[in-house]
């Protein structure tokens, strides 16, 4: 086994917390445990992510390898990068337990966001290009969900801080939020009923014709890529509705309205047609009129407010990289 030392100096952080009941789920806690012991002679020679395993059963011998790299484990007071390194008996290793990326993950930050709507109930946000709507792996901090919780205290309590829908990273456009329980549950309905009025504006690769037209496709992840969603038999119901604005010099200029909101949705039916997004390289899609993100904005939002029961509607303009292109486009200049 390995031991605690018999005269191993109390951690501080430890001492303040509490030892071992330090709660180490807490998602923004300040100190993350320390755990200290020596090894005993049975696990003379053993690696050190496996004695480091023994010391903390509650985590997964990845997240431990993870520390070790990070420099988070000691040996003698030396800080150790190398989990299949060999440890000796009557080494003393010391671990800080810093908690997993998911568990620090839903933590306020102050992150700017544009509020184009805000009462008591809800709010309507554009959000920017690049940033990311719920943490996920490779994106644990710096999202909307980080934010929301920063801007207003009620966001902890709800489920996803109050997200009701979401925007692909690099799409840009609107999205409303619940503040509240009731709102969060009444818009959640909405969508789900195609209550919610969502309208795009998209640059796609070719010219797409007819003017008007709806893409009635189920979507489904594609068997081929975990990145990619793709129109599948076996997929689940979508219908865009597309109109074509203006079509210059290879490129169109189109307004898209939703009746679903799958993954990825415009971007897999315009692309199952032929047409990918401008820059959307998931889909083949190649950078173009400037743009090096997918060209998609989500420019119109309209709903019942959950309290008042009154419709109301917003509208939010392209960023700079897609108003260049979209005029472009619009007046030949493409």
């Amino acid at each position: 086994m390995v031991q605690p030392p018999a005269h191993s100096p109390a951690d501080p952080a430890n001492a303040a917390e509490g030892g071992a009941d330090v709660e180490l789920d807490a998602p923004w806690a300040a100190q993350p445990e320390r755990r200290a012991a020596l090894v005993a002679s049975a696990r003379h020679g053993q690696r050190l992510d496996k004695a480091v395993v023994a010391m903390a059963p509650e985590f997964s011998r990845t997240h431990l390898q993870g520390l070790i790299e990070q420099g988070h484990v000691s040996v003698d007071a030396v800080p150790v990068r190398t989990p299949s390194r060999k440890v000796l008996a009557g080494q003393a290793i010391a671990v800080d337990l810093v908690p997993t990326a998911e568990s620090r993950a839903f933590r306020p930050e102050a992150l700017p966001i544009a509020i184009v709507f805000e009462d008591a109930h809800l709010m309507v946000i554009d959000k920017a290009a690049g940033m990311v709507v719920h943490p996920a792996a490779g994106n644990w901090s710096g999202t909307l969900l980080n934010a929301l919780l920063a801007h207003h205290r009620g966001a902890a309590s709800l489920p996803r801080a109050g997200i009701v829908h979401r925007l692909d990273k690099d799409t840009s456009g609107l999205m409303v939020v619940g503040k509240t329980l009731p709102a969060l549950t009444a818009l959640a309905r909405a969508i789900a009923a195609r209550e919610v009025h969502r309208e795009y504006l998209a640059l796609a690769q070719g010219e797409v014709y007819p003017a008007a037209f709806s893409v009635d496709a189920p979507i489904g992840r594609d068997p081929q890529s975990r990145v990619r969603m793709a129109v599948l038999a076996s997929g689940r119901p979508a219908r865009t509705d597309v109109q074509t604005v203006a079509v210059a010099a290879g490129y169109s200029a189109l307004r898209c309205t939703l009746h679903t909101g799958r993954t990825h949705q415009i971007r897999v039916h315009l692309a199952s047609r032929g047409h990918p997004l401008v820059a959307d390289a998931v889909y083949g899609g190649k950078p173009a009129l400037g743009m090096t993100r997918q060209a998609l904005h989500a420019t119109r939002l309209a709903f019942v407010h959950p309290a008042s029961g009154k419709e109301v509607s917003f509208e939010a303009l392209p960023p700079p990289d897609l108003a260049s292109a979209w005029r472009n486009v619009v007046q030949g200049r493409a």
